[in-house]
């Protein structure tokens, strides 16, 4: 019987090499993007979820968490603009995230089924960001202690949840902001001397998506070029 696995914002970077990452022989992928729906709406989360079942027949037995948005929202704007954008980064990061995360768990409590949550977080979570992302590096952070809880909560009941943290990764929204912060400068402070590719994330994602042992549930896995250290 195949894997079913739902990921979301996997139209490109991080989340399309998760989605290669697998076997279509026996993993069974329902990849959406914000073409299936804008998750700064509060009713998407809820029709995803159903499309995704439906295109899976009935059955998620992992759900990945990738979708987000990294934008500026500077301290000087407006204090409308500033929590509009505060918002709209909260609820699609994190809020989506945790609505995805509640149907998930529902869903194998009332199957009985074992399930498991693969949450793409930041370094952010861990050591803050820029001036001007207050409201991503929480959202993330956000997510962390959102995953922990879930695995403290229903690790009894074969669910299990993993957040991954990536530094930079040459995504095309990492290329952006390393060209406008000055990419020499900021590769100096990964000791690694350079950022994550996408297939690497991809590679942990899988690992906890399928192979992580039931003990490891609850981790916060790293990958970031040991740029923590600086």
């Amino acid at each position: 019987m195949k894997t079913h696995i739902l990921i979301t914002g996997a139209s490109r970077g991080i989340g399309a090499a998760i989605a290669a990452s697998f076997d279509p022989a026996t993993i069974q992928v329902v990849a959406l993007s914000s073409q299936d729906g804008d998750l700064h709406d509060p009713a998407v989360p809820a029709r995803l979820w159903a499309k995704a079942l439906e295109g899976l027949d009935g059955r998620i037995d992992v759900l990945i968490n990738n979708a987000g948005v990294f934008e500026e929202n500077a301290v000087c704007r407006p204090d409308d603009e500033w929590l509009a954008s505060w918002n709209r980064t909260m609820q699609i990061n994190l809020t989506a995230s945790a609505d995805l995360c509640r149907r998930a768990v529902l869903h194998w409590q009332a199957s009985g089924a074992s399930g498991r949550i693969v949450n793409i977080a930041s370094r952010a979570a861990h050591r803050g960001d820029s001036p001007a992302h207050w409201h991503y590096a929480a959202s993330k952070a956000g997510m962390v202690a959102m995953t922990k809880t879930i695995a403290r909560a229903y690790a009894e009941e074969g669910i299990y949840a993993f957040a991954i943290c990536p530094g930079f990764t040459m995504t095309g929204m990492a290329e952006e902001y390393l060209e406008s912060r000055g990419g020499d400068k900021l590769l100096a402070d990964i000791p690694l001397g350079k950022v994550a590719d996408p297939e690497e994330v991809a590679i942990m994602a899988k690992f906890c998506a399928l192979e992580a042992p039931p003990s490891m549930t609850g981790a916060v896995l790293d990958v970031n070029g040991a740029s923590y250290v600086r």
